[in-house]
């Protein structure tokens, strides 16, 4: 057995997310049946950093797994990428040491939300962006950022679904910047791990700072009272992005 890292990106538009789901096209489905169509078997199971929800892309996701025979990085790359449809590309293919996980091993992660600000949805963006037509205050947002980094209890950022109790998560960065050649506002996230829709429930929340609809140092409270119900929002699947993974 040879043990892979390969790293990815894909378009998360038309998967039901990351992981294998029962008749269900999923991103680790595809690459757990290319993988067994190389090595002549049904498929061979992959770990991820992490899961994305559907509509949620990848700039930077990370698989491991243990192959059977030994392939040279590059010829596994190609290989892979030959087996790839056309939402997926294998960026980069490496031979690890057996005890690396993709998962286990990452230490921290980060996000890319892209928010649209036109009036109307943008045809060929929206499968890509997040869309807010209000008015913006981005300093009231900058002003707020600090309250997001540290280590807090993010209960109130968590989706119902999420199965993990420890909701303790320390955030290292949380960035705000405009982009007037594309009129978007884009925010970067980056901390030791993330809960269920964490992320896009952080925009929805800074948004509505932004947008007065909140005061400035909300977070402060939603951290004590612990209730997803009082966060309200999430933004789309479609604006997220799973930027890299950040090991050792």
């Amino acid at each position: 057995m040879t043990h892979y890292k390969l790293t990815l990106a894909y378009d998360g538009t038309n998967f039901a997310g990351y992981q294998v789901q029962p008749h269900q096209r999923t991103v680790q489905g595809v690459l757990q049946k290319a993988l067994g169509k190389m090595a002549k078997v049904p498929a061979i199971h992959v770990d991820g950093s992490g899961r994305t929800d559907s509509g949620v892309h990848a700039l930077g996701q990370v698989i491991s797994f243990d192959y059977p025979g030994m392939i040279p990085e590059e010829s596994m790359l190609r290989a892979m990428n030959s087996l790839m449809p056309l939402d997926i590309e294998i960026l980069k293919a490496e031979i690890v040491p057996a005890d690396f996980h993709a998962r286990y091993s990452a230490h921290g992660k980060r996000y890319l939300y892209r928010v649209a600000r036109g009036r109307f949805t943008n045809p060929f963006n929206r499968l890509y962006t997040g869309h807010y037509p209000y008015p913006l205050d981005l300093d009231l947002i900058r002003a707020a950022l600090p309250d997001v980094m540290g280590t807090h209890d993010f209960t109130s950022f968590a989706a119902s679904g999420g199965v993990i109790e420890n909701k303790v998560r320390t955030i290292y960065e949380a960035t705000v910047r405009e982009d007037p050649a594309t009129n978007e506002v884009i925010f970067e996230f980056y901390g030791n791990g993330f809960l269920y829709n964490m992320v896009r429930i952080l925009v929805a929340t800074l948004l509505e700072i932004g947008s007065r609809r909140r005061p400035v140092h909300d977070f402060l409270r939603l951290y004590t009272v612990k209730d997803r119900q009082q966060a309200r929002g999430t933004a789309p699947a479609s604006g997220l992005y799973l930027k890299e993974v950040d090991y050792d």
